[in-house]
């Protein structure tokens, strides 16, 4: 009750003042006291396996770079497995606090929002604790705000990472590191939470670190193996790089308007001359930042190796967390990215390219979870097109129905791939278990994860009735209704008229989802049609999940199969009566209603025949890339993994992901490291500072201690002579002066 006597600052005419959203402080506090516990309990002892990882008997992890950054808990064989790792003593208890923590959050969530329901507040409700940085004129308070676009995001994140951490239980049990796991997720929650509960920048900035620092943790989790403590200080050093660019649109901010809370510079951004140098550069700079935490161009090539990690948390950091913080911010910040169409354009420009070319890579990745990996860079860039063209509420709505279809599709592929290790284990093979060449027929043998992963390929693809065609198309829709009369399409960019740039963009956003279709309908063929590659033996022990981690993704699938109606077009239910329109849009109207409105003025209305024609054209370009796909590729042509030949040509460039990241190594990685080796070090650590400054001192020391001990020779005489030499000295100073 002290929290909720502090936080009485809050106004007390506001429409949630008295209700359960003062309790809102209790949603990030949850995932943090079970970080705590679970931290606690990872401090006991775990029972290991076998000291000798090559001791007979014992299976190794599988081979390649996602391979070799596998679990024993993903590895654990069927009951009666004699050589598994033991569970850890406290793994009951830690299956109880981590998934729980989340479940009640998410209910205090349902609680908080249906008080928001009734209420209609207008204005967001603050609850402001203490006084976190008074300096001068800096007043930074450690305050919350809650609001439509934060109750949104609070939902995903409980909801979904709720589900995550449920799967969670059955897919690391056997893990020795099982508590220490649950602890990281916990606290990743929390910071999510602190990020999107937030009153101003400073504190939104804790939790944009926090899901920095919780990023490394877990995609690193399996540190022993090298690849996987290498991605996880890849993610964390990149994501610095972005992080830069958001303390310097803070430092613009404050040193311009004087405030950094959101509430503030809302209401100082008319100080601020739309489309002047000033207000560009601290969008430019702000998207910077999102750039690094939601995994665009160029600051894309983290998100790929984060597959190391578990895959729960590959669906945690893709779906419902860390990769969404970027659209977040700059929904959360319209205010300002509203008042400057050259940094809207730069947002959606980068979000258009990000998606075709993170499309192009999908289509020749094996590794089942690195398709995910790129369709997720592709999607974000979806995401940024639409808040760059000034659509929030679009951005927002493909962010919501991402994380549905996303969470499944990793969560599908985790059951996939833990069946997989699990016959690889039995046998005692050597084979990648994430490589789609050496499954295949898995529909026979997993049907329930078989109907719910196609579910979510047709949502990500943009077949109608399921979320992403709605939510896809609305995003399209809106690039293609602002090409003509918007500030956008008046503004120029580097020289190129706006509407012009949108066209492309929609044109761009149609390509994309052509290839989007191609290679997730790709996926789907390797993975479950056709023959099966695992292999006779293996075969025996393919399975569907238990319960335990299905459970979820039934559940996924369902709000994956419905979630559009949470933003159904007018165009729509005046055609078919499917419920009430445009949910989302009045929803979110309070906070971006007026910045939207700031993009859109004077841009053309698309009349109900050319918005169906639109959707028309969406959803054959999605039926094309299915069908395509479909009469292109046999499943039963593909080599097992150990048979395939490597791809050439133009082929062997995209499957080697453009060689990015050996590109960087050459220009950027490696000459840093001759640098700091052959520079820094020697001459400047080991020449200067150890040998000039340190040992050189200490020379300095050392020659003064030895003229010392010259003179302390022990002799007496020698003693008397220096004595009889100092006082004539100083008599004949006195007598000569």
């Amino acid at each position: 009750m002290l929290v909720q006597a502090v936080a009485s600052v809050a106004l007390q005419d506001h429409a949630l003042s008295g209700t359960i959203a003062e309790w809102v402080w209790l949603l990030p506090v949850l995932p943090l006291a079970g970080f705590v516990i679970n931290g606690l309990l990872s401090l006991s002892g775990a029972h290991f396996g076998p000291d000798d990882p090559n001791a007979p008997g014992h299976h190794p992890p599988s081979e390649g770079t996602a391979g070799a950054a596998t679990s024993h808990g993903e590895e654990a064989g069927d009951a009666g497995d004699d050589h598994a790792v033991k569970r850890h003593r406290w793994a009951g208890a830690t299956s109880i606090v981590g998934p729980g923590v989340l479940i009640l959050s998410f209910l205090l969530a349902l609680g908080i929002w249906q008080a928001m329901a009734v209420a209609h507040p207008e204005a967001p409700f603050i609850q402001s604790y203490f006084s976190w940085m008074p300096a001068g004129g800096l007043q930074i308070d450690a305050a919350f705000q809650l609001d439509q676009l934060s109750m949104v995001m609070i939902l995903v994140i409980t909801g979904v990472g709720a589900l995550i951490h449920v799967f969670s239980v059955g897919y690391m049990r056997d893990d020795p590191g099982y508590p220490r796991y649950f602890s990281y997720l916990n606290l990743f929650i929390f910071f999510m939470l602190m990020l999107v509960l937030g009153a101003n920048y400073p504190v939104m900035f804790v939790g944009w670190e926090g899901v920095g620092l919780c990023s490394y943790l877990l995609i690193g989790f399996w540190f022993n193996d090298k690849v996987n403590a290498d991605a996880g200080k890849k993610a964390f050093i990149v994501n610095r790089i972005g992080d830069f660019g958001f303390l310097v649109a803070m430092f613009m901010l404050f040193a311009n308007i004087g405030v950094l809370d959101f509430a503030g510079v809302s209401a100082r951004a008319g100080d601020l001359v739309a489309g002047s140098p000033l207000v560009t550069t601290i969008c430019l700079f702000m998207f910077l930042g999102c750039t690094g935490k939601s995994a665009q161009i160029p600051l894309y090539i983290w998100l790929p190796d984060a597959m190391a990690g578990p895959t729960p948390v590959s669906a945690l950091i893709h779906a419902a967390t860390m990769v969404t913080a970027g659209v977040y911010l700059i929904a959360r910040s319209a205010f300002l990215f509203s008042l400057s169409p050259v940094a809207s354009l730069t947002v959606a420009i980068v979000g258009a390219t990000t998606a075709i070319f993170a499309a192009t890579i999908g289509l020749k990745q094996w590794d089942i979870k690195k398709v995910l990996a790129y369709s997720t860079i592709s999607q974000l860039g979806y995401m940024f097109v639409g808040v760059g063209v000034g659509a929030y509420v679009s951005g927002m709505f493909h962010l919501v129905t991402h994380s549905f279809f996303k969470a499944l599709l990793f969560l599908g592929s985790g059951s996939v791939i833990q069946t997989m290790h699990a016959a690889y284990h039995q046998t005692h093979s050597h084979e990648d278990a994430q490589d789609m060449r050496n499954m295949g027929g898995l529909r026979r043998y997993l049907p329930i994860t078989w109907v719910l992963m196609w579910i979510a390929t047709l949502a990500i693809s943009g077949i109608p009735p399921f979320s992403g065609f709605f939510s896809k198309d609305e995003i399209l829709g809106a690039v293609f209704a602002r090409a003509h009369g918007s500030t956008l399409a008046s503004a120029t960019w580097l020289g190129i008229p706006g509407g012009a740039l949108l066209y492309a963009i929609y044109g761009i956003g149609l390509l994309a989802a052509l290839l989007t279709a191609i290679y997730m309908t790709r996926m789907m063929l390797y993975t479950f049609h056709g023959p099966n590659r695992t292999g006779v033996e293996e075969a025996k022990h393919l399975h569907d999940a238990p319960w335990v981690m299905t459970g979820p993704l039934v559940i996924l699938g369902i709000l994956t199969a419905v979630g559009g109606w949470l933003n159904l077009p007018e165009v729509i239910t005046d055609l078919i009566p499917l419920g009430p329109s445009e949910i989302l849009s009045h929803w979110l109207e309070p906070v971006v209603g007026s910045a939207t409105a700031r993009v859109a003025a004077g841009a053309t209305h698309v009349p109900p025949t050319a918005e169906e024609a639109l959707m028309g054209v969406a959803v054959a370009i999605a039926v094309v890339g299915i069908v395509f796909a479909i009469v292109r590729l046999k499943p039963a042509n593909v080599p097992r993994k150990r048979d395939a030949v490597p791809e050439h040509g133009f082929e062997g460039v995209v499957a080697n992901k453009y060689y990015v990241d050996e590109g960087l190594d050459r220009a950027i990685v490696t000459p840093t490291y001759v640098l700091s080796r052959s520079f820094l070090w020697r001459v400047v650590d080991n020449g200067l500072i150890d040998g000039l400054l340190v040992n050189g001192s200490a020379a300095v020391a050392r020659g003064f201690g030895w003229i010392g001990s010259r003179l302390q020779t022990g002799n007496v005489g020698i003693y008397a002579w220096a004595l009889v030499v100092g006082v004539l000295a100083m008599l004949g100073a006195f007598t000569l002066r």
